[in-house]
């Protein structure tokens, strides 16, 4: 990309640049963000004129664009901008001290408004600058060290990296049990066409290693992977991770309060290892769900699952069905049109699929060089996006009184015109389709999926069939559906997403007096208590546990980063009180799952009837956070001794 004929990268210094290039590098800059990390950069609050403030006016589209301002507003905040950025790199304004936290808040809620004391703990953390986050202020070789205490977690993606971070920084020895080759997790087992992050980068990466170099804000997975296996190797984690080692079976002992795990090895054989603690960091969508088709074995093609694709298989010029539009097949489809000389798009319910520019595409060349060249820049654009993720919530909220057949309250209803309204501007050409793709549930029920255009015109290709019959069986060449079509296929793709209400239920964990957990939470009703601890089970420790997923309640990676913290805490409380092991009582988990269960009721992806991987056979929502994301922050900075036994 060219700006005024002058190729702009990231690379180049602000010292090459003249003012016409500067200028048209501005035109991509945030303006709120902009103006909130020139603030803190220069201490200097007069930047933050009433002139620039943002008007907070939420909608259904998030926060307006450049916080509402005027054109002439946002030029004259581009050309004070200018000027800053310049005297910054001359060096004008020098080093300066840490700015106060006052004034850290006053520049937040200048971009994003006012909020409470908790809100700005958590945009603080999100912030990322150490001087104002809390880190673990203890190490065992001040408190404990005599005594042996060896942590083994389980699985190197995400959460796995994240609590083998923390436990890093208080000395702790822990051991990372990974059964792939690599460290990435879901994002190592997924390997399909088109995939990549359907929220932005700046929510999705750690608040402790932020990333100004993205190429995309939506991410390939690709760059996802090289985010956390570069993160792992800056952080020295390498050398604590037995990869192809997968965890079979764990036995509590309760004689000596250790764990007791058997591993199987890439040859097969068998191992033993003894720990004192287990952090299970699995999450929740690594068993593939395979939908029940009769006769599915006589299909003489190839079939599999996104989460297992088959790269030996060249689609190019074959018939494919891809069964299912979720998340994953929705990214399957659209480059699978691109080779496939016929495509049959299989869907039981069509998503509602929010528009957002920039999806598919690469950083702008000027945002690019701004979260490169101006200090702290993605941070502060990294706080916004939190906010606006947060400010979500607000659609997915019930009100009993609301009397509408699809959506569930006045926000709910106004998010729902807005992705209509983009449904039927892009498919006015395909009625048939518009019928197709109409949702009959109120928005946020189920994922939403994210696009910028490209959905709705892979649907439109000529070569792409969408089906919505049930499908009824399936045969040597193909599958038949209810009107009794026969699709003819040579490869059968299965985007049916995963058995997500089944925690650990490849991994048989026993506990305290021989109780077995799948036996505990009777299959798929699992609970935990902030999603972390297990009664029966000591020294057991989740993360992305049950009730700890999201929607339209910001980050996955905050309530991740949020569980370390306090399974490093307990670890604390534990080793302080020279017990060896620890358990959140029965009556505290009952407690809060009450308290989960009522707010279930209270947002549409609990109270909606329509089926989802966010609940269980049964109908209780297991997946999701429905309360506030910063309850669970607030509630997770802190342990309380007395919710728990220590043996």
């Amino acid at each position: 990309m060219q700006l005024n004929d002058t190729p702009i990268q990231s690379e180049m210094k602000l010292e090459s640049m003249d003012d016409t290039t500067l200028r048209s590098v501005l035109k991509d800059a945030h303006i709120p963000s902009l103006l909130g990390t020139l603030a803190h950069l220069t201490h200097d609050m007069s930047l933050l004129k009433e002139e620039f403030r943002p008007n907070y006016v939420e909608t259904a589209a998030g926060l307006q664009p450049q916080g509402g301002l005027s054109a002439s507003a946002q030029e004259h905040a581009r050309e004070m901008a200018l000027k800053v950025i310049k005297d910054i790199g001359q060096g004008i304004y020098g080093a300066k001290p840490n700015l106060e936290r006052a004034q850290v808040r006053q520049i937040m809620e200048f971009m994003v408004g006012p909020f409470s004391d908790d809100h700005f703990s958590l945009l603080l953390n999100e912030l990322g600058l150490a001087h104002y986050t809390r880190a673990p202020d203890w190490h065992q070789s001040q408190i404990a060290p005599d005594t042996n205490f060896t942590v083994a977690i389980i699985g190197a993606g995400l959460a796995g990296v994240g609590a083998a971070y923390r436990l890093k920084q208080v000395g702790i020895p822990f051991v990372i049990l990974e059964r792939h080759h690599e460290v990435g997790g879901v994002w190592s087992e997924n390997n399909y066409p088109g995939c990549h992050l359907d929220t932005s980068n700046f929510n999705y990466s750690y608040s402790f290693n932020q990333n100004p170099h993205w190429r995309e804000e939506y991410a390939s997975r690709a760059a996802v992977l090289d985010y956390l296996q570069s993160s792992s190797e800056k952080f020295g984690l390498h050398e604590h991770i037995r990869y192809n080692t997968e965890v079979v079976a764990g036995v509590y002992n309760e004689s000596d309060g250790s764990w007791n795990l058997t591993l199987r090895l890439s040859d097969g054989s068998s191992e033993h290892l003894r720990v004192q603690a287990l952090i299970s960091a699995v999450g929740q969508l690594n068993r593939p769900n395979y939908p029940a088709i009769d006769n599915i074995d006589a299909f003489e093609g190839h079939a599999w699952h996104t989460a297992r694709w088959n790269h030996g298989v060249d689609l190019t010029g074959k018939r494919v069905g891809v069964i299912g539009t979720g998340a994953s097949g929705f990214q399957a489809i659209q480059k699978i049109s691109e080779v496939a000389s016929q495509l049959t798009v299989f869907q039981r319910s069509p998503p509602w699929v929010r528009y957002t520019p920039g999806y598919n595409s690469m950083l702008k060349e000027g945002s690019r060089w701004l979260f490169a060249n101006v200090p702290n820049y993605h941070r502060w654009f990294r706080v916004y996006r939190m906010w606006v993720g947060m400010g979500r919530r607000a659609y997915t909220e019930v009100d009993p009184a609301w009397n509408h057949p699809v959506s569930m309250s006045q926000k709910n209803e106004e998010l729902r015109e807005l992705m209509m309204a983009h449904l039927e501007k892009s498919l006015s050409d395909r009625p048939d389709l518009l019928r197709k793709m109409t949702p009959d549930y109120p928005p946020f029920a189920k994922r939403c999926a994210s696009d910028d255009g490209k959905w709705f015109e892979t649907l439109k290709k000529p070569n792409v069939n969408l089906v919505t019959e049930k499908i009824t069986k399936a045969h040597e060449g193909g599958i038949e559906t209810a009107d009794g079509v026969h699709h003819e296929l040579d490869v059968i793709v299965f985007g049916t997403g995963f058995k997500a209400a089944d925690f650990l239920s490849t991994l048989p964990l026993t506990g305290r007096g021989g109780v077995k957990l799948q036996d505990q939470w009777h299959g798929d009703d699992a609970r935990a208590y902030y999603g972390i601890t297990v009664p029966n089970f000591p020294n057991l420790f989740c993360l992305y546990g049950p009730n700890t997923n999201i929607n339209g309640n910001a980050s996955l990676v905050l309530l991740s980063e949020a569980g370390a913290m306090y399974i490093v805490e307990c670890i604390r409380l534990l080793l302080e009180s020279r017990k060896s092991a620890m358990e959140v009582r029965e009556d505290v988990l009952e407690r809060f799952n009450e308290r989960i269960d009522a707010a279930s009721a209270t947002v549409v992806y609990g109270a909606a009837t329509v089926n989802s991987w966010y609940k269980n056979a049964s109908g209780r929502l297991t997946q999701n956070w429905p309360l506030p994301t910063v309850e669970y922050w607030r509630a997770t900075r802190e342990v309380n001794k007395d919710d728990y036994l220590f043996f």
